[in-house]
């Protein structure tokens, strides 16, 4: 047998379930803290969606329960819709499987890998089978405990009943996982304050192996639900315009483009199928060729088609697919888990980056309970606490000239202030697998930069007031102080009584300054300060 023949007997093909079984470390599962954290954070995303998506008021339990030496059982609860019964195996038990990846609206998960992945984890480290619980509000509770065949990437039922009771709905899942539970920066206890900061309308009860903390819903309602929009022909490269036009069911490359791309009227679509080259002759003329079937165009004809887009001027798409927080949320968030003296947000306009709309939201919170200067970082309202060195949020506050807003800073601000960046969009340009951090897009770094400079105006002006108010009331504290003995030097020269003359000094002093309160002196010039 030959050396080629040799090789060729040892290739095989391998399953996605393989592959992250051996590269786990791009899912974000790197040590065995972070795998908590991972664990916990695909459990919480996909309550948290469900919960938005049915309408519900999210109430979320995480429990974390440690079973021996670096094993612990996790556990997450939710109120949302359920899961129903054929679906369960497949959700929890076969990676790239679920419905966000083909849905163009803005949604936590996108990939179809979170919550199976936890289950591989889990299998891998302790050999111990995911149970899920399901109801979807019919009676009838669905228990399965179950792992992942990785040779074929499907899910292993190892035990499943049902059981009737009372009515209710939710999902319950629990990992036994080799994981370390640690309390700092990166860890479950962070996750879970900044998910209750980004997202006030869930009460999320957090059972952890040093206590019970609850973190109450500052708000009742939900944010808009975003709606699901086409693909924006700005953002559709060569290779996927072909698959589409080889499986479109339009009869016609006008209906095509008119009906599978967002935002494109015939006047547009005939202008790119003309520069494009899709033409015909017609009384001596060179016209659109708008019947051309989609599969009957080359693989020349599609470059020519993208080609010509970038010379058309399209409508930019529709930003309904987005659902804000909105600054009253921001500042709610904030205010509940920060308590500061000042807190501020603003959310900027949508914009587009390769065909995909977002948008940029970002506040400020200032003093009070904090101590120190930090960077929240959210994508899709979910905290990014990992690889923020590389992350387009801190790109962006290290690039802004924070002296210019009255704000104490090196290379970063160095005051106790906190800055929440949300970074919201149908496809967040996440940096790996893992989604930890976002792409420095330069469109995006600009939007990011203009709002933290919005905010930091209304901090500058807050400040100015504050400090302002600082210096009066010390110069009015020593004019008070000294008052006494003033007095009682100008009633041995004056022969006036020396109570007389304090009180006139004190009513001088009032007269000047009058009271200060949050930053505004009354009876003082406020353009001069005199």
């Amino acid at each position: 047998m030959s050396t080629a023949e040799e090789m060729g007997r040892q290739q095989r093909a391998i399953s996605v379930s393989e592959f992250f079984e051996k590269n786990r470390h791009l899912l974000g599962y790197d040590n065995k803290a972070k795998a908590m954290l991972m664990i916990v954070k695909e459990g919480v995303d996909n309550s948290l969606d469900a919960c938005e998506e049915a309408g519900i008021l999210p109430e979320i339990y995480v429990g974390i329960k440690e079973m021996g030496p670096e094993k612990y059982q996790i556990t997450v609860r939710d109120n949302g819709p359920g899961i129903v019964k054929e679906q369960i195996p497949k959700i929890f038990g076969r990676l790239l499987y679920g419905s966000k990846f083909h849905r163009l609206r803005q949604s936590r998960g996108q990939q179809g890998l979170g919550v199976s992945c936890a289950v591989l984890y889990s299998q891998l480290t302790t050999g111990t089978p995911t149970t899920i619980v399901s109801s979807t509000g019919d009676g009838k509770t669905h228990r399965y405990s179950l792992k992942i065949d990785v040779a074929k990437n499907r899910p292993i039922v190892m035990e499943t009943n049902v059981e009737e009771g009372e009515p209710w709905h939710g999902v319950e899942s629990r990992f036994v996982a080799e994981c370390v539970y640690r309390e700092n920066k990166q860890s479950v206890m962070e996750y879970i304050k900044q998910t209750a900061v980004s997202n006030p309308f869930a009460d999320i009860v957090f059972d952890s192996p040093s206590g019970r903390i609850e973190f109450k819903r500052g708000v009742g309602r939900l944010p808009a639900q975003p709606r699901e929009i086409m693909p924006h022909l700005y953002g559709v490269e060569l290779g996927l315009l072909t698959r589409m036009m080889a499986s479109t069911e339009a009869r016609t490359m006008l209906s095509f483009l008119t009906t599978e791309f967002s935002r494109l009227g015939k006047q547009s679509a005939n202008e790119i199928l003309l520069k494009g080259g899709i033409t015909r002759e017609e009384a001596g003329k060179t016209v659109p060729h708008t019947k051309m079937k989609p599969r009957r165009v080359t693989d020349e004809q599609a470059r020519r088609i993208i080609e010509a887009v970038k010379q058309v001027k399209l409508v930019r798409p529709p930003t309904d697919c987005l659902s804000p927080l909105g600054t009253q949320l921001i500042e709610s968030g904030l205010v509940k888990e920060l308590n500061p003296e000042f807190v501020a947000a603003v959310t900027r306009s949508p914009e587009v980056y390769r065909g995909w709309p977002f948008r940029v939201e970002v506040g400020i919170a200032f003093g009070g309970s904090i101590q120190s200067f930090n960077v929240m970082r959210f994508a899709n309202r979910v905290p990014l606490l990992y690889q923020q060195g590389t992350c387009a949020v801190t790109r962006s506050v290290q690039e802004t000239d924070w002296k210019r807003y009255n704000i104490q800073a090196g290379k970063l601000a160095e005051e106790p202030l906190v800055i929440f960046v949300h970074f919201c969009s149908v496809w967040v340009p996440f940096t790996s697998e893992s989604k930890e951090a976002i792409s420095g897009y330069d469109i995006i770094i600009k939007e990011i930069k203009l709002a933290l400079q919005e905010c930091a105006r209304k901090l500058s002006i807050w400040l100015s007031g504050k400090r302002k108010s600082a210096m009066i009331s010390k110069r009015k504290s020593t004019f008070e102080r000294y008052a006494g003995e003033t007095a009682n030097a100008l009633s041995i020269i004056t022969g006036a009584a020396k109570e007389d003359v304090e009180r006139k000094i004190i009513e001088v002093i009032k007269d000047k300054w009058g009271e200060i309160n949050g930053g505004e002196v009354e009876g003082e010039d406020q353009e001069t300060g005199e």
